[in-house]
């Protein structure tokens, strides 16, 4: 029972919850894969209750958008040129996708939106929109350009990783962006 002068509420600590759901998703998709990592055995992993998961994310799908959000932060958009933007960019979601789980859970999440309406929307709206904004302000592009990139840059990568089970290998990255800069220096 708490002290008169505590201020901490009843219940069990919220703090990190977050942290630790994320962590066990990102873990439980790498080991059993995508469509195996079930929101119960994702719970389980985190030491927490489904309910817990389920207060704060409605779907399986909603969890793995917002896990992707922060297993991928702001896009680091750097460089003088717009060639050296580009090619950040294009390295820097490589390596995000490359990192155990992320792949797996973006490929999948995706998967899974193609025929899922609103799972498309929150996809589109909370995790592809936020980058798109911020490419297409360092780059001065308009949308349909920078969703052109953003289609051939994470669309190859994820089609390498669904075809290997394996990230793009760093050489296969730079030819990727030798290909890509040519085309949207016409803009």
């Amino acid at each position: 029972m708490a002290s008169a002068g505590s201020t901490r509420p009843p219940g069990r600590p919220r703090a990190g919850v977050h942290a630790t759901v994320f962590t066990a998703t990102l873990s439980t998709v790498h080991e059993l894969g995508y469509a195996r990592a079930t929101v119960e055995r994702i719970a389980a992993a985190a030491g927490i209750a489904k309910t817990t998961i389920y207060r704060r994310w409605p779907s399986k799908g909603e969890l793995i958008v917002d896990c992707l959000l922060d297993a991928f932060g702001p896009v680091p958009l750097e460089g003088a040129s717009r060639a050296e933007i580009m090619s950040s960019a294009i390295h820097w979601i490589a390596a995000k996708i490359g990192e155990p789980g992320v792949g797996d859970a973006f490929a999948g999440v995706f998967s899974d939106a193609v025929s899922d309406p609103s799972l498309r929307e929150i996809l589109s709206t909370r995790l592809q929109d936020p980058y798109r904004l911020a490419i297409q302000a360092a780059l001065d592009e308009p949308e349909n350009r920078v969703l052109f990139f953003i289609d051939v840059v994470v669309g190859t990568l994820l089609h390498r990783m669904g075809m290997t089970g394996e990230p793009m290998a760093d050489t296969d990255v730079a030819a990727l962006v030798d290909m890509v800069l040519p085309a949207m220096r016409g803009t």
